[in-house]
């Protein structure tokens, strides 16, 4: 799920915690000439813990994903056996994705909406930071950052892009997320994207438990059609497959596939959740995309023409 719009957010998830380490060093070395019996006991304060709505949201994710991949969902392969797909079905799906808006900002909120839109895309290197909530834990995070170092990498050759990891002003932002984390992220938020709007710090510190995650991009000032900012949320309350599929999701979304569509197969750009992973057929939708010969901000009309031709060349590996 994926949402933009011109230098506002398109609906397509720093490490920080306070803590009391200074005032703790600043009280030892004024009571460093006591006797021992004198001393002060040192406060015992207890380690942060995740909320019992957090708590909660991990059952119930877990659950989903355990009805999800009984039903025969969130499928690991690429689709191709039994979903074969020609290059009339990239040209119908490319413009299902590329060129129509999920979503719409109407009277400050977001709005469920197939409208036809620009070609979007990034013109720009992304430099991706990612925050982590401190109560995730350090195997995981390596996990996560293995995990999205992969497909990072994996996107910047599809695409061409410059795609790097970057601490020092980030235009490019993933966040994992527990719940008590996510509702005080505006801060966070308004650093990294100075421009963002309310509607999106709203919506990313209230997101409901229906939503697994997702991604925002920003359109450049000048150019509303380039990209020039990204925010994403993943839930750290998911177990592995659906953070992983969260990951693959977002990311190739937040690059310029925004929509999704119930006709679009072997995809994740489909929300009935049959593929968890990016498949063959998405890979040559995001090759399509950052082909030369489109045209960023491009209308469905112009670029109608040359997608047979980007379609075969795409698969034949010449694009």
């Amino acid at each position: 799920m994926t949402w933009s719009t011109p230098n506002t957010p398109k609906r397509v998830g720093p490490r920080w915690l306070l803590t009391a380490v200074g005032a703790a060093a600043l009280g030892l070395q004024a009571c460093a000439n006591l006797p021992d019996a004198t001393k002060p006991k040192p406060a015992e304060t207890a380690a942060p813990t995740r909320s019992a709505e957090s708590l909660r949201l991990e059952t119930y994710y877990a659950n989903v994903q355990r009805r999800f991949l009984a039903q025969g969902l969130m499928r690991t392969d690429d689709g191709t056996r039994d979903a074969p797909f020609s290059v009339n079905t990239l040209v119908k799906d490319f413009q299902a994705i590329a060129l129509k808006d999920e979503y719409s900002l109407i009277g400050g909120k977001f709005v469920p909406s197939q409208a036809q839109s620009y070609l979007r895309r990034w013109n720009k290197p992304i430099r991706i930071g990612i925050t982590f909530d401190p109560l995730i834990p350090e195997k995981t995070r390596t996990k996560d950052r293995a995990d999205l170092a992969r497909y990072v990498k994996r996107l910047a050759h599809l695409s061409g892009l410059s795609m790097r990891f970057s601490d020092k002003n980030p235009n490019f932002t993933v966040l994992f997320l527990y719940k008590g984390a996510a509702k005080t992220i505006g801060p966070v938020l308004r650093k990294r994207v100075p421009r963002i709007s309310k509607v999106v710090v709203h919506e990313i510190e209230n997101s409901p438990r229906n939503t697994f995650c997702v991604a925002y991009a920003f359109s450049d000032q000048s150019k509303s059609s380039a990209y020039s900012n990204a925010v994403i949320l993943i839930k750290a309350e998911h177990s592995d497959l659906m953070r992983l599929s969260c990951i693959h999701e977002e990311v190739v979304q937040a690059l310029g596939l925004a929509n999704d569509s119930p006709s679009v197969r072997p995809s994740i750009f489909n929300d009935d959740e049959e593929f968890a992973l990016l498949t063959r057929h998405d890979e040559l939708l995001l090759k399509m995309l950052y082909d030369k010969r489109l045209k960023t901000g491009m209308t469905a009309r112009d670029a109608r023409p040359l997608l047979p031709a980007i379609a075969r060349d795409a698969m034949k590996g010449n694009s």
